[in-house]
């Protein structure tokens, strides 16, 4: 069981996160409607898990996320949407979301996303991951993978394909070690923070 903090500026909406969370066994510490109660209800009350609206007045769900990792809280957020554009998308990815939930889906996998963050995991449902990828295969991101060294770019692509650093050292014959120093040097040069942007950098580029 988690205690959870849901934001959302409708209250009928938060009403049916709540009854979807008890009969999922956990428990709602708080519900806030806009960015900076949110802020203030995380400090107060400390929940395991924040569920983060995207669209909210004061401060929408994005820039709460932004203020949470900027001051180094880096417990798990899960964004419920009706929609996101590509910007919306690219950023909390950039802001290490641990999990995006669409509104209309959300009673059938908000548990599972939940289950997922809980596990360490990460959920973003499908449909998005294409968005972020057809987004990325528009920008100029083949200047940015020719930065990398045929070394950078094998680890790339062992990312791209879901592989972890153990699975990588294992196959290009070198320690776990050096492989965390290629993925710096990669996200250094590409301008991103996780794996998942570089997946999708990847995968786009092998489409083309």
């Amino acid at each position: 069981m988690s205690r959870i903090l849901v934001a959302d500026d409708h209250p009928f909406f938060r009403l049916g996160v709540d009854a979807v969370l008890k009969m999922g066994g956990h428990e709602v510490v708080a519900m806030t409607g806009d960015g900076d109660a949110t802020l203030a209800a995380i400090e107060r009350e400390d929940p395991d898990i924040v569920l983060l609206d995207v669209r909210m007045p004061c401060r929408d769900g994005i820039s709460t996320l932004q203020a949470l990792r900027g001051s180094g809280d880096d417990r798990p957020i899960i964004i419920l949407t009706v929609e996101m554009d590509d910007d919306q998308l690219l950023a909390a990815i950039r802001a290490k979301v641990n999990g995006i939930v669409f509104k209309h889906d959300a009673e059938e996998s908000l548990l599972k996303a939940i289950a997922a963050v809980e596990n360490g995991l990460r959920y973003v449902d499908g449909e998005l991951i294409e968005q972020a990828i057809a987004h990325a295969s528009t920008t100029s991101l083949p200047s940015r993978l020719a930065t990398l060294t045929p070394k950078e770019l094998d680890v790339a692509q062992h990312v791209a394909r879901g592989l972890r650093n153990r699975e990588i050292a294992s196959l290009m014959a070198t320690t776990e070690g050096t492989v965390k120093v290629y993925l710096h040097s990669i996200y250094t040069k590409l301008g991103i923070s996780n794996r998942t942007e570089l997946a999708m950098i990847t995968r786009s580029e092998t489409k083309k």
